[in-house]
């Protein structure tokens, strides 16, 4: 079951703000990747491997793994909304976070409040994904197909 988003901003020392910058860079791809950003950081490998752990545990970071192209190895990506209710905010989103075919789900001003991603398999996983975030919310899921693909290198200041 996900853990809710943290509602206060993190605290984080100057060593979790390098390694969050540097891991939007992505990692080498070597046979101990956490070696060459410990010797960045001038911390151990282990150390590397538990701040990441811990911004994991405590919800700074909220998915940390490879992105691939899904698309490219016969699968399917959509982007997909739903009309949440105030009151059932916390447990759709819980509902819908807890499914690993979702990710970047946030919040919208709009009758549309809630927009995620589904990343499936197989395109037909995509149906049965919606199938059953339908089935658990009662909520219909609007789904927006990809017509046209663009590269944005998104980084955050950390």
């Amino acid at each position: 079951m996900a853990r809710p988003l943290a509602t206060e901003p993190a605290q984080l020392d100057p060593i979790d703000r390098t390694l969050i910058t540097a891991l939007q860079d992505g990692l080498p791809l070597i046979e101990r990747p956490y070696v060459a950003l410990a010797d960045a950081l001038g911390i151990s490998e282990q150390a590397v491997v538990d701040r990441i752990a811990a911004l994991l545990e405590r919800r700074v970071l909220t998915r940390f793994g490879p992105m691939f192209d899904v698309a490219r190895m016969g699968g399917a990506f959509v982007l997909a909304a739903l009309a949440v209710p105030d009151e059932r905010w916390d447990v759709v989103c819980e509902q819908v976070n807890a499914l690993p075919e979702v990710a970047h789900n946030y919040r919208r001003e709009h009758a549309l409040n809630m927009w995620f991603v589904l990343a499936t398999e197989t395109p037909q996983g995509i149906d049965a994904a919606i199938a059953r975030i339908e089935a658990e919310t009662g909520l219909p899921v609007y789904a927006f197909p990809k017509e046209h693909e663009f590269f944005v290198e998104l980084k955050f200041t950390v």
